[in-house]
């Protein structure tokens, strides 16, 4: 059985860092990154690289990945001994020792070209994941209204970071239309339980109306007893409201309704059986 975290999906920026994946087969990764951002999604069993668009036709996508061996702790000096004396020598890194990285039959696409940092995953969602967006696993609920967005073509983008007014806001799921934006989250029933995040709610929902965004919020009744009668119609007139899909941020295309189309997946084979 698939556990949370046991993937991790890692940025790799340039071309020296993914090189020495490669050929000397590891991987860096700040500690303070780690505990920032991971927390208890540490340690990862298999790592996966994510390349920018400083790889020619292979950019924006999960193209490789590796069973992780070992975990060490090193400093910067450590890692990279001939580098000059700088600012970041004594900065520390988990060094993950790999075996030799492997392709997959087919890569996992960002749709919209988009920028990530980490994203800890399943096993079962990785192998099975079509694009960037299949990856993420953050709670069923996210996952049960991601499955229905998709059925009916309502591209989204999960996890989707935002800063406004110097705050930063990651958004369960971010909707481009061709004359706006839709936030669109999914709130647990515990999640209610808390009156402080009403005050935090409030300033969030006020940051992001200020640059335009619209926000539909669903509790977990709404998601699981009323996905067709009152999730998905209010995310459909909204869209339409909004102009239709900005398709792939290029081609603007509308939305119906009453068409829902489904989406076939066709897993590949997982090393796990």
């Amino acid at each position: 059985m698939s556990s949370r975290g046991e993937v991790l999906v890692a940025i790799v920026k340039d071309q020296r860092d993914f090189e020495i994946a490669l050929k000397q087969c590891w991987y860096r990764i700040p500690v303070d990154s780690v505990h920032k951002f991971l927390k208890n999604r540490w340690p990862p069993q298999w790592l996966a690289f994510y390349q920018t668009k400083k790889f020619a036709g292979e950019a924006y996508a999960v193209n490789y990945y590796a069973p992780v061996l070992e975990i060490r702790e090193a400093h910067r000096e450590q890692l990279f001994p001939d580098e000059p004396p700088n600012s970041k020598s004594g900065k520390r890194y988990y060094q993950l020792l790999l075996q030799p990285p492997r392709k997959l039959p087919k890569p996992i696409l960002s749709r919209r070209w988009r920028r990530i940092f980490f994203i800890p995953t399943t096993t079962d969602k990785f192998f099975n994941a079509i694009e960037i967006n299949d990856l993420y696993d953050e709670s069923p609920l996210e996952d049960r209204l991601w499955a229905e967005l998709k059925r009916q073509r309502l591209w989204a983008e999960r996890q989707e970071d935002v800063k406004v007014n110097n705050r930063n806001y990651k958004l369960d799921f971010a909707i481009h239309c061709c004359k706006g934006k839709i936030d669109v989250e999914t709130d647990g029933d515990t999640y209610h339980a808390d009156p402080k995040k009403t005050i935090a709610d409030n300033l969030r929902n006020n940051d992001l109306a200020s640059v335009g965004w619209q926000i539909l919020r669903f509790s977990t009744r709404h998601i699981q007893e009323e996905m067709l009668e009152y999730c998905t119609p209010i995310i459909n007139r909204t869209v339409e409201y909004l102009g239709g899909l900005d398709k792939d941020g290029l081609i603007p295309y509308r939305v119906s309704p009453q068409v829902y189309v489904a989406t076939s997946f066709h897993p590949v084979n997982s090393p796990f059986g």
